[in-house]
């Protein structure tokens, strides 16, 4: 099973990916820690990457791919995996599906979990004042401007995917704005029915 999560940040993908990884034996790989592997294991592509990271640079699409094919050869990817946070772009969406057929493979699934940005923004305020009262820690960019920042950023980059899977008739929707519980429900319908298909 090869999954893709599309969501805005705040949306609740890490929490339903984890629920994927516990109850379906799936791997999640975010690419920020592929990188990070990558790059301590000192892989040829990881050593790229850190050439580029050293110089204050983004790392480019072709590296990122590369990394990607690494981390989904390696033998605990063999049930599936669960990409997060990647692709965020067309370029990149359409580099995965050329990836994953010269390994004679494809996505068996693309979820986007759909939710309501200014109620998104409503949440993370909450989420802080809560942790401030408690006596907690809140991250430097956990506010609402620096939120509102990386809501923009997916809608101009990483939202033309739905587009991109909807045509090609593999985008699934789930209502992220239900309980946690339900949203992982309407995730396993998804599943039971790409596995019966």
């Amino acid at each position: 099973m090869k999954i893709v999560l599309l969501g805005p940040p705040g949306a609740g993908k890490g929490t339903q990916a984890q629920r994927l990884v516990e109850k379906h034996g799936l791997i999640q790989l975010s690419t920020g820690d592929m990188l990070r592997a990558a790059v301590a294991a000192e892989t040829p592509v990881g050593l790229q990457a850190k050439a580029v990271m050293d110089t204050g640079g983004l790392v480019s699409d072709e590296i990122v791919i590369g990394i990607v094919s690494d981390r989904i050869d390696e033998p605990d990817c063999a049930n599936g995996f669960i990409l997060d946070g990647f692709p965020r772009t067309v370029a990149q969406a359409e580099a995965l599906d050329r990836l994953l057929g010269e390994k004679g493979t494809s996505l068996d699934a693309v979820i986007e979990v759909v939710v309501d940005e200014g109620i998104l923004v409503s949440r993370m305020e909450n989420r802080v004042k809560e942790t401030l009262a408690a006596g907690g820690q809140v991250r430097k960019d956990d506010n609402s401007e620096a939120f509102r920042t990386r809501l923009e950023a997916y809608r101009t980059q990483t939202a033309p995917l739905s587009d991109f899977y909807a045509k090609l008739g593999r985008l699934k929707t789930v209502d992220g704005m239900q309980s946690i519980d339900d949203v992982g429900r309407q995730m396993d319908a998804i599943i039971t029915q790409v596995v019966a298909a």
